[in-house]
């Protein structure tokens, strides 16, 4: 019989999620199959994640004293996004553990960090510079080239705050579309990747340094939202063994306890660059859920509470569709397939473009 280290939460515990979303909502259903309770921690009442717990505390991310509270209440912190400060993550740590580290969050939730971070480890991505204004874009236009792509630094996600960039192109109307309302905007100019795939592949890591990583995921996006994940990807196996390498070196660099995302273009002639960082589930995942033996929020509950990772092993072929807007009123049909597996956020307003829920559909493993 395997020892419990002192580091294993016990069940019954209290795990706390900054972030009160749908990829929160995942994590704390599965947290409370392992026994756990969650504690929502996010600004906004009523959110996904709040309607399937009932520890909440409705605060902003700055609140120091309802930040104190909430960390006396929990024995673990997580975050489900990226995009809460990592000041508040900073702060917490102080008071209790927070997986993962506060560091990572401040490193991925800055494209430029990210990308520094990335070209540290001799892991390769595109070409980039950063950029603080129209002359600075023009600028790194002449050396980068176009086309190239010009990304807002912080926030933005599903293709907002960022702008493609023609050789023809305006570079004060372009960084005017970048930059939107910020008054004191910081872009990064990417060069143009022309990839054959966009794949992606997430990798858990545990308290004690074990990997664990899922099958890389091919992924197709409709207006810069991911449409649908395909998997296993459509790749060789030398391309699989890069993209995996590359993920797994990433998740040790950072020291990770938890979950990372990697996203990944794959070339025509088969180089493979990171793009993107992000240290929680990730949406390109979610086939894992009915896919796998163990699923990728499973697996971040496990490497958060300091557990042994679960398998990773695929059972199925998938095929993930985020449904957007209105597609999710067609639940009833979805609902009458026979290997199609439905699961809806609780949002009742379905903007265009909004993620109201997904739909994982399973065939035989090849």
């Amino acid at each position: 019989m395997p020892k419990r280290p002192a580091s294993a939460l016990p069940p019954g515990s209290t795990i706390g999620i900054l972030g009160g979303g749908q990829l929160g909502r995942m994590t704390a259903v599965a947290a409370a199959e392992l026994g756990y309770h969650c504690h929502i921690f996010c600004p906004t009442a009523g959110e996904p994640a709040t309607q399937v717990t009932a520890l909440t505390t409705i605060a902003a991310y700055d609140d120091e004293a309802a930040l104190a509270a909430f960390a006396k209440a929990v024995d673990v912190v997580t975050f489900e996004f990226e995009n809460v400060p990592s000041a508040t993550a900073t702060f917490l740590a102080n008071l209790c553990p927070v997986r993962p580290s506060p560091k990572i969050l401040h490193i991925c939730q800055n494209r430029l960090r990210e990308k520094d971070f990335i070209t540290s480890i001799e892991v390769p991505t595109t070409r980039y510079a950063e950029v603080s204004g129209p002359g600075g874009l023009a600028h790194a236009l002449r050396d980068l080239g176009a086309p190239a792509v010009l990304k807002t630094v912080e926030m933005g996600y599903d293709g907002k705050g960022q702008v493609l960039v023609k050789a023809d192109s305006d570079p004060a109307k372009a960084w005017a579309e970048m930059a939107g309302s910020q008054a004191k905007a910081l872009g990064i100019l990417e060069s143009y990747v022309d990839f054959e795939l966009e794949v992606s592949v997430i990798v858990a890591r545990s308290i004690d340094g074990a990997l664990a990583t899922f099958a890389p995921m091919e992924n197709q996006h409709r207006n810069h939202i991911l449409d649908q994940t395909i998997v296993p990807a459509r790749i060789s196996p030398d391309a699989e063994n890069k993209v995996e390498a590359y993920a797994s070196h990433i998740a040790e660099s950072l020291d990770l306890v938890g979950l990372i995302g990697v996203e990944m273009f794959v070339t025509s002639d088969e180089r493979v660059l990171v793009n993107e960082l992000a240290p929680r589930p990730h949406n390109s995942g979610h086939w894992t859920q009915d896919g796998c033996f163990t699923s990728q929020f499973e697996q971040f509950v496990r490497a958060v509470a300091g557990l042994p990772l679960g398998s990773t092993e695929r059972h199925s072929d998938v095929v993930m569709k985020n449904m957007l807007g209105t597609e999710a009123e067609r639940w009833y049909e979805i609902l009458s397939e026979p290997t199609a597996k439905l699961h809806l956020y609780g949002k009742t307003e379905p903007r265009p473009g909004r993620k109201m829920g997904h739909v994982n559909r399973l065939t035989p493993k090849r």
